[in-house]
């Protein structure tokens, strides 16, 4: 139960003043659905305005606050021209204060002439003389020299945010400390109120910026710690092969010593009563699956059955003939399950299921609904695990009579840092070799101005009896302009190559459409396959050695290096072409030169956490996984071994959550809404 001292924190946003209805959409499109989401949502910069009683040139280029008297008002003989009103200050000195759009009307309303008028802008030269563009008015008295500026939504001003800021800071409770308090000193903190009050009053505060931060990583160590110390006293179900399946396994090539390394590590977990807790991250194209097959064949050999959990039908059938073709021949009963089975072939999978005659299941989050259950499910493994909930995670493996082992899987490399903070709770496994064989994609950069010379390279490749992958972007946040973008593209293709030749698939197809078309081109039915990011993951066709990415700016590196990983699946060369638009930023110049320097997701995934922050990189809003909303990459990189250690002093030394600190280190926990965590993460 959370503390009754947070209840006024947790209460929904409408309980502040003035938040009706019209403000509520702006303010849930942020977010900020409660009193705690709005004092969390910080300033992400500030605006310093220089109170000046008289003008100078000397300060063009600042934000400054005057008083100004307006002498005539000049209107443009163009309707888009702007509308000039010429002011004094106290000297005598002249600006133009300049705005564009709107009526003369509005203006001089808003300017009475010979009316002193106090106004804050930015001021510029314009040729010889001096002016503010769209100045604001301010009250006299209400100047802020430091204002905050917040991250906004349509709807919603900055000044607006911080008026309900100041009142949910005043509805805050001043909490007992939970930092320990040599610590506390050695840095300079201030309390956690303190804190929150002053990154408000002042954004460049750092200290409190800081001390904010540190709290939500010290509540996240602690709950991991819990839950592993959790895990480690339960008792599963020891999981020991006797090799009779995995020696009668062909491989298509010799294990790499990664994978060699994994399966080891693997099958000691499987051996022990605690249930395994492990990540496995691997690169595109490191041999995953491999790994996962051996895994689950230990578990066959002993007695259980495993079950399969991929974040896509496409994903989850891919695995499926995969496995199929790998464990061709043993007596082993693999059978698939997604939402699209119906009839009978669902109730003949749900009863081998129950009879344990089936003793391998592949789906999608079908396989943990209510009707499924299991004869003696051993091992879970969830692949592209960050695309499920930990709620997900915990219902599949309740399907166990004991705790199952589980094994989650990711081929999104995870930097070190975040590996430590979010699943600090698991053993971790690395495939940071590759097969032999496999050669780097050639990756090249292109401006969009030379979009038909991409075509015709397309053509050529098409003549040669090669396939290739054409990647559209979300252009707004919304499915239909996605599909538009794929769709307009697939019909300019299809208009040049022949529409028998194109295909297309994007998220708003049926699950049956999206497979027709995966099928088409994995067959070669079709050449080049036109889609949006749902190829990301689950697609394998080794003669597709070509794939486009358009507006490849607007992707994060992660993303970028996942779609490219669609190919160099086969023998020989593969090529990446990165178009890019003509206005790039420092940080897409910097995401896709490294693009073209390297194919180590490793290396890549360190440098989108730089480059992007945490919570983007694993798109954990969307995915149910703890996001940091205080704790930015450097002060994550910066500070998360202090908060490790000073979790595992609390419990180690300080008498866990039942002494003095721990009692207030339980707030923090419901603070930072890490309590479910301690129930849930256990799941993986």
């Amino acid at each position: 139960m959370r503390p009754d001292i947070l209840n006024p924190l947790f209460a929904e946003v409408a309980a502040l003043k003035g938040v009706g209805p019209a403000l509520a959409k702006p303010l849930e499109r942020l977010g900020l659905a409660r009193v705690v989401d709005v004092a969390f949502h910080l300033p992400s910069g500030w605006i310093d305005r220089l109170p000046r009683t008289e003008l100078d040139a000397a300060d063009a280029g600042r934000t400054i606050a005057i008083t100004l008297t307006p002498r005539d008002i000049r209107t443009s003989s163009s309707a888009r021209g702007p509308t000039r009103v010429n002011a004094f200050d106290a000297a005598g000195n002249h600006v133009s204060l300049v705005h564009f759009g709107g009526s003369s009307g509005w203006v001089r309303k808003l300017y009475p002439l010979g009316e002193p008028i106090r106004v804050s802008g930015k001021l510029e030269m314009y040729g010889q003389e001096l002016q503010i563009i769209h100045p604001e008015q301010l009250e006299e008295g209400a100047l802020r020299e430091r204002e905050a500026i917040y991250p906004l939504s349509e709807g919603i001003t900055s000044r607006r945010v911080a008026a309900l800021a100041e009142q949910a800071i005043a509805r805050a409770p001043d909490l007992p400390e939970w930092i320990e308090p040599g610590l506390k000193a050695k840095h300079g903190w201030p309390g956690w109120l303190a804190a929150l009050a002053a990154i408000h009053a002042d954004p460049a505060d750092a200290k409190a910026r800081e001390r904010l931060a540190y709290d939500e990583l010290f509540a996240n160590q602690l709950a991991l710690m819990i839950v592993r110390a959790d895990t480690r006293k339960r008792r599963g179900r020891a999981l020991k092969g006797d090799g009779r399946l995995r020696n009668r396994v062909t491989l298509p090539y010799p294990l790499t010593g990664a994978q060699a390394r994994t399966i080891r590590e693997i099958e000691g977990d499987l051996a022990q009563d605690a249930p395994m807790l492990r990540l496995l991250q691997g690169d595109v194209g490191s041999g995953k699956t491999v790994v996962a097959a051996e895994a689950l064949l230990i578990a066959v050999e002993a007695g259980a059955q495993g079950a399969f959990l991929a974040p896509t039908e496409i994903l989850a059938r891919q695995h499926y003939d995969t496995l199929r073709a790998l464990l061709g021949g043993l007596p082993v009963n693999i059978a698939v399950l997604t939402g699209r089975d119906k009839g009978r072939a669902r109730e003949s999978t749900l009863m081998g299921l129950a009879s344990g005659e089936i003793d391998i299941l592949i789906g999608t989050h079908a396989i943990f609904q209510e009707a499924v259950t299991y004869r003696d499910l051993g091992l879970v493994i969830v692949d592209e695990q960050h695309r499920f909930g930990v709620a997900q995670r915990m219902l599949l493996q309740a399907k166990g009579q004991r705790p199952p082992h589980l094994l989650a899987m990711t081929a999104t490399p995870i930097p070190r840092t975040l590996t430590l903070a979010q699943y600090g709770e698991m053993d971790q496994s690395r495939l940071d070799e590759m097969p032999p064989g496999r050669e780097p994609v050639e990756t090249r950069v292109i401006s969009e101005d030379r979009l038909d010379e991409v075509v015709n390279a397309l053509g050529r490749h098409l003549a040669e009896g090669k396939q290739a992958y054409w990647v559209c972007p979300l252009v707004e946040e919304s499915e239909k302009s996605d599909m538009a973008a794929a769709a307009a593209r697939a019909a300019m293709l299809a208009a040049r190559f022949g529409a028998e030749r194109v295909g297309l698939v994007h998220g708003r197809m049926r699950p049956v459409e999206k497979d027709a078309a995966v099928e088409a081109f994995a067959s070669a039915r079709t050449g080049v396959l036109v889609a949006t990011t749902v190829i990301e993951v689950g697609v394998n066709v080794p003669n597709a050695t070509l794939i486009v990415i358009e507006h490849a700016d607007r992707f994060g590196l992660a993303q970028l290096h996942q779609l490219r990983g669609r190919v160099g699946r086969g023998g020989g060369q593969s090529m990446c072409l990165l178009i890019r638009g003509s206005a790039l930023s420092e940080t897409s110049r910097a995401r896709l030169a490294l693009m073209r320097e390297t194919n180590d997701g490793f290396r890549i995934a360190e440098e989108d956490l730089r480059l992007r922050g945490g919570g983007e990189i694993l798109g954990t809003r969307q995915s149910g996984e703890a996001a940091f909303r205080l704790a930015t990459p450097e002060i994550l990189t910066e500070l998360l071994p202090a908060a490790t250690d000073d979790a595992r002093l609390l419990i180690d030394r300080d008498g866990g959550l039942e002494g003095p600190r721990g009692q207030a280190a339980r707030t923090a926990l419901y603070l930072f809404e890490r309590d479910a965590g301690v129930a849930l993460l256990r799941s993986g």
